[in-house]
């Protein structure tokens, strides 16, 4: 869902191998391909979201056979992706052309053998992908994809958090955007008073911590080499951002339900002054009919807040990732496919809601967004954003989300004080990591 953004910069130092199973051709790409077949329809793994992708694709390659199946994208850590690929590795058959994920931390298996069998993530920059593709994504953004120096995904989209915010309602209510967290913290205590109902934000989805504790550079999840992790959830840049949130959830201001829910949408549609959140906000939330569906030359953008005396970082919630299997056998038609849904104006420009993490279609679609008239401001904000994103939270095998979800939106939904709740966090997330076998600091 962008800069030299959605940029983990520690590019996971893992053993990548590719590679194939029987009937296999040369090692051309480097990895172990099946006997090709230029004709045979390639399969592709979709949440409900892309399905416009394929469609897109489907009208420019109408002689390409594909056929689409949807699944959830592993949304929110359901970690789908990788339980199905290892099924099929254990039957030995049932592999996917390409696959769609909403995750940036599945290339740190996705790269790795499973079962005696090759790893699912055919090797890109061996030639299967040309390298001016390559070359023209924002520079950074690939490094969820890399894995001991090769690359086994494409980018769907830059995903770096910024503030929303409605410029007609804070106008009429005499509110300043806010530049800092404490000024954001204040917004929310006189909205409470001033205008109850109204809300500034959201806790209620498993990317909040990515969203308020990634950029408060909270040591959560500092993956610092190819088995370690840092963990420290109750150092300062934790309990700031915790006890903020604990304000904002007792007041009222920042509910604890999820921006994908019918309950949201009915009792928030025209409530939202403020609204922290990443890139693809945009067309998911705000400028949908089936969501909040704000009328145009309302929605603003600005920065991410800063903490008081620090630079502004921000986090990255998501941008999807693309995979080719190195079971593939129609290798060319899948790369055909993973580069156009990832580079291709007639997606990415045209139909895609989020940022685009190619160059070139990201300075397109910022000049089709703003063209539109749609947003009370430019959208400039989202593109320094992109260089903003912190660079101490990284991509293990581990969902953040998941553990987020299972440890600590139960917590919160039953009244629990975030600040009281780190320290849980911090064992789920020990525990979890040790399970997947990293030394944890």
């Amino acid at each position: 869902m962008m800069g030299v953004a959605g940029a983990i910069t520690v590019a996971l130092a893992l053993a990548g191998c590719g590679g194939n199973d029987g009937g296999s051709a040369a090692d051309t790409y480097g990895f172990t391909q099946a006997t090709q077949d230029d004709k045979a329809e390639i399969t592709v793994w979709v949440d409900a979201d892309r399905s416009g992708a394929v469609d897109a694709f489907k009208k420019a390659n109408p002689g390409v056979p594909v056929k689409a199946v949807t699944y959830d994208g592993s949304a929110n850590g359901s970690n789908s992706f990788r339980t199905k690929m290892q099924l099929f590795d254990r039957a030995g058959s049932g592999w996917p052309d390409v696959v769609f994920s909403t995750q940036n931390n599945d290339a740190a298996w996705a790269s790795q053998k499973s079962n005696g069998k090759p790893a699912f993530a055919a090797v890109l920059d061996g030639g299967l992908v040309p390298k001016a593709t390559l070359d023209g994504f924002t520079p950074g953004s690939l490094n969820p994809c890399t894995v001991d120096g090769k690359v086994y995904c494409l980018r769907n989209d830059l995903a770096q958090a910024v503030l929303w915010y409605n410029k007609e309602l804070l106008d009429q209510f005499g509110y300043p955007v806010p530049a800092t967290w404490q000024d954001y913290q204040a917004l929310g205590e006189k909205v409470a008073r001033e205008h109850p109902g109204y809300i500034i934000g959201t806790v209620g989805d498993a990317w909040t911590p990515e969203v308020f504790f990634w950029g408060s550079k909270c040591q959560a999840n500092n993956i610092t080499g190819p088995k370690s992790v840092t963990v420290d959830t109750t150092s300062p840049q934790c309990t700031r951002a915790a006890s903020m949130l604990d304000t904002l959830i007792k007041n009222g201001t920042t509910p604890t339900i999820s921006v994908f829910t019918p309950e949201f949408v009915k009792k928030y549609s025209g409530k939202v002054l403020a609204m922290p959140g990443p890139a693809w906000y945009a067309g998911a939330i705000f400028n949908n009919p089936q969501s909040l569906n704000v009328p145009k030359g309302q929605l603003g953008v600005a920065a991410p807040p800063a903490w008081q005396g620090e630079p502004a970082v921000t986090g990255n919630v998501g941008g999807g990732t693309w995979f080719i299997s190195s079971h593939s056998k129609n290798l060319k038609a899948a790369e055909k496919f993973a580069e156009f849904v990832t580079t291709a104006d007639d997606y990415q420009v045209n139909l895609a809601p989020g940022y685009p993490a190619y160059a070139t279609a990201a300075a397109k679609w910022v000049q089709k967004q703003e063209s539109s008239a749609y947003y009370a401001t430019d959208l400039q904000a989202i593109v320094k954003a992109g260089t903003q994103i912190w660079d101490g939270w990284g991509s293990g095998l581990f969902s953040q989300e998941a553990i987020w979800a299972k440890t600590m939106t139960p917590g919160i939904a039953g009244g629990k004080s975030l600040v009281d709740l780190l320290p849980e966090w911090q064992t789920a997330i020990k525990n979890q990591a040790q399970v997947d076998g990293y030394t944890v600091k």
